[in-house]
């Protein structure tokens, strides 16, 4: 049996494309499961407009930094990161594309190739991740990956979200390098 090649790289033009799909194309439970409202979804227009600004901005400028989630060189998610202060901080946010390739422990895998390019590109000092609390699957993630749940809180996260309870995980840059750099 051959096993998966997992990697992760940063966004290209033709991904813009496999992300808006997602997004408007997703089933509305599997939205929902996340707290998105999908009455407040962007059109694929505004989508791609959006995208397409942040991909050509200089890196310490982007609002929204994206990397592509690969299953043997095939893209198949993404993670992002919005808001971004560079220099500074972060919220990543995560996303499996296909619903049978869901809870088989690739997040988990993919968050750990991801971090790299969050703390070392953006020169992050925290990364923050604030999933739906009641979506299991990316709150072990955030655990299992050594992030600290700072609190339990309501709010609307993002413009497409509805208000909802989240919980706070935080990972500090001097944490990461600890657990993922010096092999400890």
């Amino acid at each position: 049996m051959i096993e998966d090649i997992l990697s992760v790289r940063e966004i290209e033009q033709p991904d813009i494309e496999l992300i808006a799909s997602y997004w408007l194309n997703s089933d509305k439970s599997h939205l929902a499961n996340m707290g998105v409202d999908t009455n407040k979804l962007p059109t694929k227009d505004q989508f791609v407009t959006y995208m397409n600004a942040q991909l050509e901005m200089p890196i310490e400028q982007k609002q929204s930094y994206c990397v592509i989630w690969q299953r043997n060189n095939t893209p198949i998610g993404h993670s992002n990161t919005r808001p971004t202060t560079f220099g500074k901080e972060a919220f990543m946010h995560l996303h499996l594309w296909e619903t049978g390739l869901r809870k088989k422990g690739m997040g988990y895998e993919f968050v750990k190739l991801t971090l790299a390019y969050f703390f070392e590109n953006l020169r992050l000092k925290d990364l923050y991740c604030e999933p739906y609390a009641l979506n299991a699957a990316p709150n072990k993630i955030m655990q299992k990956a050594g992030f600290e749940l700072v609190k339990d809180y309501i709010t609307t996260p993002g413009p497409s979200n509805f208000e909802q309870p989240v919980k706070q995980w935080h990972l500090t840059y001097k944490k990461f390098i600890k657990l993922y750099k010096t092999g400890t």
